[in-house]
């Protein structure tokens, strides 16, 4: 991508009609593409574009190692 911000709807479509066509055939390019178009024409959620984008661009990227989810528990005394 270079750096550069995919901002509105318009920024997203030129940016998948500029890949090449081995990558454009990628599934996940065309299921960014899916729902790109409901978005577009349909008035669907733009969280839809924004998901199926993210995904399409992050794709064969090992996702960051998060660590533990929780802290621990701390050691409570029960007093009577």
């Amino acid at each position: 991508m270079g750096g550069r911000k995919l901002v509105t709807l318009r920024d997203a479509g030129e940016y998948i009609a500029g890949l090449p066509k081995a990558e454009h055939d990628a599934p996940e390019w065309q299921a960014a593409v899916e729902a790109l178009i409901l978005v577009a024409e349909s008035g669907g959620p733009t969280m839809f574009a924004r998901i199926g984008i993210m995904r399409a661009l992050n794709r064969g990227k090992t996702p960051p190692d998060a660590g533990p989810r929780y802290k621990k528990a701390k050691a409570y005394r029960v007093v009577r």
